[in-house]
């Protein structure tokens, strides 16, 4: 065999390199060839110098008390030592093979390292075989020396390497190894782990490190194979994903929960809305995507396909793929062909994997690096969802009471748990959440009953946690439904269960201290509605309130819990109607039944006032023009609407309109309507005070002449009869055709109106029987003229 000697003299140093000498506490970059140590690649060489030694570290400066992965040497003279990195050599890589009779890979590049020891020229090459290393070492004099091949506190298959001591004149050995879990394993180990942990490493010849085992997502059954099995829980504000990694909702919208690529069509979400609090976001429901269709699970176990509400037992029923199935513990839906599981108590959702391993999670379940914004379904939250409020802190709250709660799940039973499942992420939202919210509706159990169902997914039956704590397993509000306004809650003294108002629902009518809104009038009828969870805060039971009537009653809206009183022109219930200079009021009360019969009350009494009005006609007239036929003008009276129409007829019978090419004559007879829709005539009459006419359109110019007086005929005009005014809601009267001597053939008639309550009232006009009188001189009769005309309104 060839002397190494002859080798070492032939290696050839990388083009452009540099030699570096080192004499004191130096960082040599080896990057260009960096050598994978006992399976760690390491760019970087530490070299420092003891009394007696040379320390070469890859990952630092040596250390006695922490020592790292360090070649020792003995010291050379003057404290100096030469390092260059030198080319590969296949003559050099089939020798270093033969030497060490281990690596398989090729050669390519090396670390020489000179030093001068006494009479010694030593020589210390470590070669670059990609994963694999060897270190070569010759000293070209007398003596030996010794190099030590260091890997801190580590054990290689049961053998110790931190005192590994080779010893010759010239020597190769291999320094390759794999490295996992902090421990390091010799090329060609096999290490198999209990079945019970599905776990097995192997490092192969050429230490390219394989690891099989669990997934991050799966579980080992204990008999080597693994299965999906992983569980996200969202509870509160929290979402804690299937790696236990936490994320706090801070905002009311929905976002994506669960989806996996290998189902498309598959979607979980999350619905968060407020509860007593403005600024604590509580997941309300839950929500199913599966092939076009919602699945909804709502507080109570109500749960709904799309807008249909299904009927569940604990028989298990087929939706869409979905297997849906109702317990004394919530709702549960299954996807049989992925495996997924879906349950939902009212107040906690755990989203379940089971399965081959192999599936990905995405969503906020998954751990995913995507923002909340992007996970974010505008499709399912309302416009100003992600408005968040700050409100203040609640000083009734003991957070260290409540510290202490929340760390039981630390404690027995829970503890035989915690190494499957780690308490602190639910620990920390339990903490979050009722340092800053009362401790109600079953707050107090909720964190604990939703650590100990995700424990029930490893099979710990946590033996005795509920009487423990004080819980049920039950779920908190089964059956009971509340509208999308509302959230069910316990009353605070009894601890009953019943339907509250939400914190943000319910700010705009406490602001305004108001039980409902405002009074709705329409089409003759007024309605009031108040708001039922608002009744209930007052303790006011709805069934107990009446109008002015007795038989009228509060209607209840089963879906919304509203509650409303009406009265219309048909049932009046008691409505009183008075009258102002502006306004027709129709008024009622919403009173208690004993509101002015009992004696004593322990209630306080209700006594709610709600009126609608008719306006008196904004306008001073109506005016219509000969010319054109006909006009209707809105009148608008504020809180309810109405439109009088003016038509002219030229029989009594008035069947035959005057149209806009009718021909009329001087003198000819014209009756007048003046007719309103929208009115309730049973309440209200309309009266014509005055019509009179002009030749221009203004109602104040000159020439004019009277017509209808103080809502009577003028008795200069014989040929005026007023026919019916004030009976109801429409007048009539009738005249002949005149026009104004010297003027133009345009004649513009003004009526004034008002409207005038039936009750208590007489509206007809008085009137006396007129004596014929001769008309003003400002009109003359020419019946030997005769005016084709034609009629028009106006506005």
């Amino acid at each position: 065999m060839l002397c190494p000697l002859l080798f070492l003299s032939a290696f050839i140093v990388l083009a452009g390199a540099q030699q570096q000498t080192v004499t004191q506490p130096s960082v040599v970059d080896i990057s260009s060839c960096p050598i994978t140590y006992y399976g760690q690649k390491y760019g970087k060489l530490y070299v420092n110098f003891t009394r007696r030694d040379i320390m070469m570290c890859f990952d630092k400066f040596y250390d006695p008390r922490n020592e790292g992965d360090c070649i020792m040497g003995s010291s050379p003279d003057k404290r100096r030592a030469y390092f260059n990195i030198v080319q590969a050599n296949s003559v050099l890589e089939r020798w270093v093979k033969i030497k060490t009779q281990t690596i398989q890979n090729s050669l390519r590049c090396s670390v020489q390292i000179t030093m001068q020891i006494g009479s010694s020229s030593i020589s210390l090459h470590l070669f670059n075989f990609g994963t694999e290393a060897a270190m070569f070492s010759e000293a070209d004099g007398i003596g030996l020396v010794a190099f030590h091949t260091r890997v801190s506190d580590v054990l290689i298959n049961k053998v110790e390497v931190n005192n590994i001591v080779y010893k010759s004149q010239n020597d190769t050995i291999d320094i390759s190894g794999c490295r996992h879990s902090d421990t390091v394993y010799k090329p060609g180990t096999v290490v198999n782990s209990d079945p019970q942990i599905c776990s097995s490493v192997t490092c192969p010849e050429t230490a390219t490190l394989q690891t099989s085992g669990c997934g991050p997502l799966e579980h080992c059954q204990g008999n080597g194979i693994c299965v999906l099995a992983s569980t996200c829980t969202v509870t509160g504000p929290t979402v804690i994903d299937v790696q236990g990694h936490m994320n706090s909702i801070q905002d009311h919208c929905a976002y994506s929960l669960f989806s996996t690529p290998s189902l498309p069509d598959f979607l979980v979400l999350g619905n968060f809305r407020d509860r007593r609090r403005k600024d604590v976001s509580f997941l309300d429901s839950v929500t199913l995507r599966v092939g076009g269709h919602d699945i909804h699970l709502e507080q109570g176990g109500r749960a709904q396909l799309d807008d249909s509400t299904l009927t569940l037992s604990s028989s298990s029923q087929l939706v869409h793929g979905v297997q849906l199935s109702k317990d004394q513990t919530g709702v549960t839906a299954e996807l049989t062909n992925l495996k997924i599981s879906v349950f939902f108590d009212g107040d906690t959702a755990q989203i379940v994997l089971k399965g081959p391993a192999g599936s990905s999670v995405e969503g906020l379940c998954g751990n995913s690096s995507s923002s909340l914004s992007d996970l974010r379904l505008s499709e399912y939250s309302s416009t100003s969802c992600e408005m968040q409020y700050s409100e203040t802190a609640d000083g009734t709250i003991d957070c260290n009471s409540v510290t202490e709660r929340c760390n039981l799940l630390k404690e027995a039973p829970f503890s035989s748990c915690n190494t499957d499942i780690d308490p602190e992420p639910y620990i920390t939202a339990c903490t979050d959440t009722l340092c800053k919210y009362p401790a109600v509706d079953g707050l107090n159990c909720q964190f604990l009953k939703a650590y100990a169902r995700a424990c029930s997914q490893y099979n710990h039956t946590l033996d005795g946690w509920t009487s423990k704590t004080g819980c049920s397993s039950e779920a908190f509000c089964q059956d009971r439904t509340c509208s999308d306004h509302e959230f069910c809650g316990e009353k605070m003294f009894s601890g009953d269960t019943r339907c509250f108002c939400r914190a943000i629902f319910a700010s705009k009518y406490q602001a305004n201290n108001s039980l409902g809104d405002a009074t709705v009038c329409k089409e003759n009828s007024a309605s009031l509605t108040l708001v039922g969870c608002l009744l209930e805060d007052k303790d006011i039971n709805y069934s107990a309130l009446q109008l002015n009537d007795p038989t009228c009653r509060g209607r209840v809206d089963k879906l919304t819990h509203m509650v409303t009183f009406s009265f219309n022109s048909s049932k009046r219930c008691g409505t009183v109607v008075t009258t102002n200079n502006s306004y027709i009021i129709y008024k009622n009360t919403i009173r208690s039944q004993n509101y002015s019969s009992d004696v004593i009350t322990r209630k306080d009494q209700v006594q709610i006032d709600f009126s609608c009005v008719y306006s008196q006609p904004n306008i001073n007239t109506a005016t219509f023009r000969i010319r054109d036929w006909s006009v209707a003008q809105c009148i608008t009276s504020g809180a309810w609407n109405y439109t009088l129409t003016i038509k002219a007829y030229t029989d009594a019978g008035r069947t035959q309109p005057v149209e806009w090419n009718s021909e009329l004559q001087l003198n000819e007879k014209i009756w007048m309507v003046l007719k309103t829709d929208g009115l309730d005539g049973s309440m209200v009459s309309v009266v014509t005070d005055s019509c009179w006419a002009t030749d221009k359109a203004s109602p104040t110019s000159s020439p004019r002449h009277d017509l209808i007086i103080n809502g009577c005929a003028n008795p200069a005009d014989p040929t005026v009869q007023v026919e019916e005014n004030g009976l109801a809601t429409s007048t009539y009267f009738s005249f002949n055709m005149f026009r104004f001597t010297g003027g133009s053939s345009d004649i513009f008639l003004h009526c004034q109106l008002h409207l005038c309550p039936e009750q208590g009232n007489n509206c007809i006009p008085t009137c006396n029987t007129p004596a014929r009188v001769r008309r003003s001189a400002s009109l003359a009769y020419e019946p030997e003229a005769p005016a084709f005309i034609s009629v028009s309104w106006t506005y």
